[in-house]
């Protein structure tokens, strides 16, 4: 191995002990972002289209993806057997995110075993710190960093300051932290075209770290932060949606107040009348510039509490009154109805 090689790899060893004397668990990468180990398992893996996710780096794979012979009995019964995944039991290393650590003797084992490192992996929501790690990328074309601020406007939360790290691409890796009773998913684009969320089971490449198209690098005046709490408006949105219940509709009686609407649909009674009222005058006390995001944030909390769909024409009105088209408040509450998981 050339010296500038071993260079490179010493310096990723320094950067991952610093971060894990931070309480930051990490894994030796490779130039490709993947986990610089291979699994100790490759030669039980019968079928080589098969990888194992958690030796992909989340940059390189939908982590909601699943390979067909997960869910399809067919699939299953028509492949071959494969054995129950290890996540380390075994005491190897070359198990991608389970080999993290923040012991120094331990990182110091994995970049032994993995020469040709040239940076380290942070695993994302383990404690101290529970990371969750907002990705906002270059490469689709969209412009994530805008879309970011309007999901900041529309849900009235503001990013606080924290670690920020730059990667080689021109995007951001903006660091938080969870609470430890919260298992935020890894997800890619569900926020937002360009957003993507490294959560439990994932990992954020490191500053420092040196990839194929350069090196990660951290905004000024950021790096010494601790990750800051993540606003429970964003928290909210970056959890899984709530299944849905199909609770009988309730019946009308005495003492019941309803908001009606024209058709079919559901009722609102009581307190969620009333506060469905509030939202539609919300929306009427829009001004310009302000139409569409009070449109959007007030059918999401219409959504939330069980009353979008009864709500959803009143709001339409509302809009239509400050100034929308139909069309417009239409595809707002949509958008609203699909971010809350209510499509």
């Amino acid at each position: 191995m050339a010296i500038t090689d071993r260079h490179v790899t010493t310096l990723a060893l320094a950067h991952a002990l610093s971060a894990a004397e931070r309480g930051l668990a990490v894994i030796p990468l490779s130039r490709t972002k993947l986990p610089a180990l291979r699994s100790p398992h490759h030669a039980e893996i019968r079928d080589p289209e098969i990888r194992d996710p958690q030796v992909l780096a989340p940059e390189d794979h939908d982590p909601e993806a699943r390979h067909p012979a997960a869910h399809d009995p067919e699939a299953r019964d028509a492949g071959p057997r494969l054995s129950p995944p290890c996540h380390g039991e075994c005491g190897r290393p070359g198990h991608g995110v389970y080999d993290a650590s923040t012991d120094p003797r331990r990182i110091r084992e994995l970049f032994a075993a993995a020469p040709w490192a040239t940076g380290y992996g942070i695993a994302c929501g383990l404690p101290p710190h529970h990371l969750i790690g907002v990705d906002l990328d270059t490469k689709s074309g969209a412009d994530a960093s805008a879309a970011l601020r309007e999901l900041a406007l529309r849900h009235l939360f503001t990013i606080p300051e924290t670690v920020v790290v730059t990667t080689p691409s021109g995007g951001r890796h903006i660091w938080l932290s969870g609470p430890p009773e919260a298992v935020v998913p890894n997800s890619a684009g569900r926020l937002a075209p360009g957003i993507d969320i490294r959560g439990a089971g994932g990992y954020l490449v490191g500053p420092g770290s040196r990839t194929e198209h350069g090196v990660y690098g951290t905004v000024p005046g950021t790096a010494h932060l601790p990750p800051a709490p993540c606003p429970p408006a964003l928290l909210r949105l970056l959890m899984p949606p709530p299944r849905a219940h199909h609770a009988a509709p309730p019946q009308a009686g005495p003492g019941t107040a309803g908001i009606h609407t024209a058709g079919p649909g559901p009722v609102a009674s009581g307190a969620a009348a009333q506060q469905g009222q509030g939202l539609v005058q919300f929306v009427l006390a829009a001004h310009d510039g302000q139409r569409n995001t009070r449109l959007f944030w007030a059918a999401c909390r219409a959504y939330e509490n069980g009353i979008g769909e009864a709500l959803a024409p009143q709001l339409t009105d509302a809009a239509v009154r400050v100034g929308l088209t139909h069309r417009e408040a239409h595809s707002t509450i949509a958008s609203a109805a699909r971010l809350t998981g209510r499509a």
